[in-house]
C-alpha cells in the first residue's frame, strides 16, 4: 500500500514555499554570476530572471552580500561533500592526491561561478560570516586530518611536514586550474597545456620524493 502523506501545518507549507523561492533565487543569482562575472551580481537582473519585483527578494535576503553568503556556505559544502568521497574510496594515496586534483578541477569547470567565491576573491568588501568561514575550516580539518594519517602510517612518504604538504598540493592545483580557467575554459578535464599537468605533477612529485610506482594503499 503506498505510504500516506502526512498534510503539512500551514507553517510547515510556508516554510517549503519559502524554501523552494530561496532555490530559484540562488540559482539565478548563479546564473547572473557565470554569465556577467561574480562581482557583478545584480539583484534587479535576478528579480527579472525569475519573474520577481526587485524589492520582493529582501523577503528571503535582506542584502546582495546575504546572497552571497548562503552562496559561499552552499559551494563549500558542495565541494568538502566531494572532497570527502575521493577520500573514503582512495584514501591519501598518490592515487587519492591525484584524484583530489582532478576533482578541484572538475569543480570548477562545472562551477565556475561557486569556484571563484570559494577559492579567489572575485568580490571587493566580501568576507564570509563565521557560518561561512566555520565551513571553510571544516574542509581544511578533513584535509589536515588526512595528511596527518597518511604520513604517519608511511602510506605516503613525504619529505616536509603533513602541513607543508597540504599547503603545496592546494598550492599546485590552485595553479594548474586558475590557468586552466583563465586560458582554455572550454576544454574539460584531463586537456589543455594546463589541465592536462596533473598527472604529470604527481610523477615528478614522487620521483623527487624517492616513491616507486607502487605506494601502499
Amino acid at each position: 500500500m503506498d505510504e500516506v502523506k502526512r498534510i503539512l501545518t500551514p507553517k510547515e507549507r510556508r516554510q517549503r514555499n519559502h524554501d523552494e523561492m530561496t532555490a530559484i533565487i540562488l540559482n539565478a543569482a548563479r546564473e547572473v554570476m557565470r554569465e556577467q562575472g561574480v562581482a557583478a551580481l545584480n539583484l534587479q537582473e535576478v528579480a527579472r530572471r525569475i519573474g520577481m519585483r526587485a524589492p520582493s527578494l529582501y523577503h528571503y535576503f535582506p542584502n546582495k552580500a546575504a546572497i552571497y553568503e548562503a552562496l559561499f556556505v552552499m559551494g563549500m559544502r558542495m565541494y568538502r561533500e566531494r572532497f570527502e568521497l575521493v577520500l573514503t574510496r582512495y584514501g591519501m594515496t598518490w592515487d587519492g592526491l591525484q584524484r583530489i586534483m582532478e576533482g578541484y578541477l572538475a569543480f570548477a569547470l562545472e562551477n565556475p561561478e561557486l569556484y571563484q567565491l570559494l577559492f579567489e576573491r572575485p568580490v571587493p568588501g566580501f568576507v564570509p560570516s563565521p557560518e561561512g568561514l566555520e565551513e571553510a575550516t571544516k574542509l581544511l580539518e578533513v584535509a589536515r586530518r588526512a595528511a596527518n594519517e597518511s604520513i604517519a602510517s608511511g602510506t605516503l612518504q613525504s619529505p616536509v611536514s603533513a602541513e607543508e604538504t597540504m599547503n603545496l598540493f592546494i598550492a599546485l592545483m590552485h595553479g594548474f586550474t586558475a590557468q586552466h580557467l583563465a586560458n582554455e575554459p572550454y576544454l574539460p578535464l584531463g586537456s589543455g597545456r594546463f589541465g592536462s599537468l596533473i598527472p604529470l605533477i604527481i610523477e615528478l612529485l614522487r620521483k623527487a620524493w624517492g616513491q616507486d610506482n607502487n605506494p601502499k594503499k
